[in-house]
């Protein structure tokens, strides 16, 4: 089935790469189910520092900003194709369905589109199955 996608699928299979290392990441952090908690030795530690506050390096993972910021620019039209590919992947659409998921998309938009999808937490699975489904 041809659609007329205002968004390159490449592009999408990169948010889609970018959610799947948001999920990743989470999904690490947790594995084991418990917290992670840090003990510190303070008497120790004044002993091996030699200053006066902890200094914390960490990695920043500006994986979930990127693509915050990438959906955020995304123009009316590419932010409801977006969606309705998300909807089609999910199955609350199928593919003969694309306009109508489409225009549904286009009318419930209210709100930030990447607050929307950044809350699922198959988002990625959602985009391949959507392209997938459609043949993109």
């Amino acid at each position: 089935m041809a659609v007329d996608l205002s968004l390159d699928p490449a592009t999408l299979r990169i948010f889609a790469e970018k959610a799947r290392a948001i999920s990743a990441d989470v999904q690490g952090d947790y594995e084991d189910g418990t917290e992670h908690e840090i003990d510190l030795d303070a008497e120790g530690m004044h002993e091996s520092h030699h200053h006066d506050a902890l200094a914390e390096e960490e990695a920043d993972d500006q994986t979930e900003e990127e693509l915050r910021e990438l959906i955020d620019d995304l123009n009316v039209d590419e932010a409801a194709d977006l969606v309705a590919i998300v909807w089609i992947g999910r199955g609350d659409y199928s593919a003969d369905d694309w306009d109508e998921a489409r225009t549904e998309a286009r009318s419930r938009a209210a709100g930030k589109t990447s607050a929307y999808l950044l809350g699922m937490p198959l988002l990625a699975d959602h985009i391949e199955a959507g392209l997938d489904t459609l043949d993109l």
